[in-house]
């Protein structure tokens, strides 16, 4: 089986900073895709941002400039730098693993179970 874990999450005043780190595990072939997305409260799960094997990246627009994605491929870990925090950021942060097992040749997603963000006026 295969488990993302992630950390990193918590309490800060906005402008502050955070880093989420997500490290997956497991029976894993190999990894196309890291990325995360967030779910505030009564609002859409978004992506947040993504980055594939290449080591190509993408942003949601609301935090291009001030959010950064790496990724650890020797570890199976991404990583996501959050600066200039605002309150609209205050979500729920899930981190997803598009990838393939050792059974499996077949792409499919995995999910973490989420970590809280707050970002306080």
């Amino acid at each position: 089986q295969v488990q993302l874990v992630e950390s990193g999450g918590g309490l800060v005043q906005a402008g502050g900073s955070l880093r989420l780190s997500c490290a997956a595990s497991g029976r894993i072939r190999d990894i196309n895709t890291m990325g995360w997305y967030r779910q505030a409260p009564g609002k859409q799960r978004e992506l947040v941002a993504n980055i594939n094997s290449g080591g190509s990246t993408n942003y949601a627009d609301s935090v291009k400039g001030r959010f950064t994605i790496s990724r650890d491929s020797a570890k199976n870990t991404v990583y996501l730098q959050m600066t200039s925090l605002k309150p609209e950021d205050t979500a729920v942060y899930y981190c997803d693993a598009n990838l393939r097992t050792i059974a499996t040749m077949i792409l499919r997603h995995y999910w973490g179970q989420g970590t809280q963000v707050t970002v306080s006026s």
